[in-house]
């Protein structure tokens, strides 16, 4: 039996609605450098690198938010990755921490986990520190590798998180804090620096001169091999009449000694 307009009207607005704020894109952009690490048995290489940070917030009466996204040039990610998103509840005076599915980044174990939730406390404690936090429940497909689970249960205490399970087999968990101002807004810096624009110039302007010295100091290299090609032709000219000469000789000696 299909349903009547009426009921179809009713349904859609029985439906959640997404927030209009829901899907703003990054306004201010920031440079990231990430340092350049050991190599990790689980998540591989760990070069130097850089990122780019996208921040968007807004503000009215009721709600105020704070979105951080991590964009990787010249690659791609799914639309819920490298997000991390501030929810501040005037009504309630509570902040939510999200997106609800979880902090998925990408590149990971490069201290990305820690500095995103750093930025978000620093903006709420800037603000509302009095606020209540609200917790949440944590994916269980985290904790289904245990290396990725003690990783993320680490991020989230050393930012004043805590994390509570509800099984034995720590598979089902959740966090919470007290107020907004018990978290902490640190994050490793020697993992992940803010470039300005001005240090941004200096590291262009540094690689620029690196890369004139390395092209001057080839092309003497060059210069020398060349030097020493040359040398080598000499001598191998010089080697290969001696050794004509010397079967002259020995030729000459044997002639002589058979008349």
């Amino acid at each position: 039996m299909t349903e009547s307009p009426a009921e179809q009207q009713s349904a859609e607005e029985a439906a959640p609605q997404p927030h209009p704020w829901a899907e703003l894109v990054a306004e201010h952009f920031d440079l990231l450098r990430l340092a350049p690490l050991p190599i990790d048995r689980h998540t591989g290489a760990r070069p130097l690198r850089f990122v780019e940070l996208g921040r968007v917030e807004r503000h009215n009466n009721e709600l105020s938010m704070l979105r951080l996204s991590i964009g990787l040039p010249g690659q791609k990610v799914r639309k819920e990755q490298n997000l991390l998103e501030v929810w501040a509840d005037h009504r309630s005076k509570e902040v939510r921490f999200g997106p609800d599915n979880g902090l998925h980044l990408e590149p990971q174990n490069r201290g990305l986990g820690r500095f995103l939730l750093a930025q978000g406390v620093a903006w709420a404690r800037q603000r509302w520190a009095h606020y209540r936090v609200e917790g949440g429940a944590l994916p269980a497909r985290d904790a289904l590798d245990n290396e990725v689970r003690l990783r993320r249960d680490h991020v989230l205490k050393a930012q004043g998180f805590e994390v509570t399970y509800l099984d034995n087999v720590q598979l089902k968990a959740s966090y919470g804090a007290g107020r907004v101002s018990e978290l902490h807004g640190d994050w490793h810096r020697e993992k992940v620096q803010i470039l300005g624009l001005q240090e941004a110039a200096a590291m262009l302007e540094q690689a620029d001169q690196n890369l004139q010295r390395q092209d001057v100091e080839i092309r003497k290299l060059e210069e020398r091999i060349a030097i020493y090609k040359r040398e080598d032709g000499g001598l191998r000219f010089t080697i290969a009449c001696l050794v004509a000469f010397a079967v002259f000789q020995a030729g000459l000696l044997i002639w002589i000694t058979t008349r």
